[in-house]
């Protein structure tokens, strides 16, 4: 797996805008979890302070460290009370989606500050080039970066795989009959995400994840 600690070395700027929109994503990642419940009616997590954009409260030392190490890490996970949302079927899906919008939003940001920066950066064959040089080409990396990063997150988010976010999902689709999934993924859902990562990395994302980047593209642009 890619270590971003590799960046500091060759390309320390590349690193520091790399740190930036991952410390911005995640943590803004979690608000978006804590504003959904307590828009529910869940006081809990302005109750632990994590109503708040603040990184500190919301960055995970060890999955901080993981994340500059092997490329992968966490943030801290919000704590909300399923039982205290208004509602009671599609409550905590609702909150776990919070999340993974958030990261589309910010990717929808992203790509309107490139905009702003270049009107028309150069498209060769589906492949985004911007010229390096000078403060305004450091800019528009930065909201390249910043971009991708996101939708990495957000797609990522929506597996349904304990602990992720898309394994909320699966109490609205899926009938109560067939729940027997939600619990043999509730045990051994983080065992096979580890091995899809381990082993695979993110490259079996890739299609969706640049369909995603190709589709936000052309909504912008």
């Amino acid at each position: 797996m890619f270590s971003p600690l590799e960046l500091l070395r060759d390309e320390p700027l590349a690193f520091f805008m790399l740190a930036i929109s991952l410390v911005l994503s995640l943590a803004l990642h979690e608000f978006a979890h804590a504003y959904a419940a307590d828009l529910q009616g869940d006081r809990y997590p302005r109750a632990m302070g994590r109503l708040t954009v603040n990184p500190i409260k919301h960055l995970d030392p060890f999955g901080s460290l993981m994340i500059l190490l092997v490329g992968f890490g966490w943030a801290k996970p919000v704590p909300f009370r399923p039982e205290a949302l208004r509602s009671q079927r599609f409550g905590a899906a609702l909150v776990a989606l919070a999340g993974p919008m958030m990261n589309l939003l910010l990717a929808i940001v992203g790509l309107i500050g490139l905009k702003l920066t270049i009107p028309d950066p150069f498209i060769s064959g589906g492949t985004l080039f911007i010229d390096q040089a000078g403060l305004r080409g450091q800019i528009a990396i930065f909201w390249v970066s910043f971009s991708s990063i996101n939708v990495i997150l957000a797609v990522f988010n929506l597996l349904p795989l304990p602990p992720l976010d898309g394994s909320r999902l699966l109490t609205i689709f899926l009938p109560p009959k067939r729940h027997n999934i939600i619990y043999f993924l509730d045990k051994y859902g983080i065992f096979i995400l580890l091995g899809l990562l381990f082993f695979g990395g993110f490259t079996f994302l890739e299609p969706i994840i640049l369909a995603v980047r190709r589709f936000m593209f052309d909504l912008i642009f």
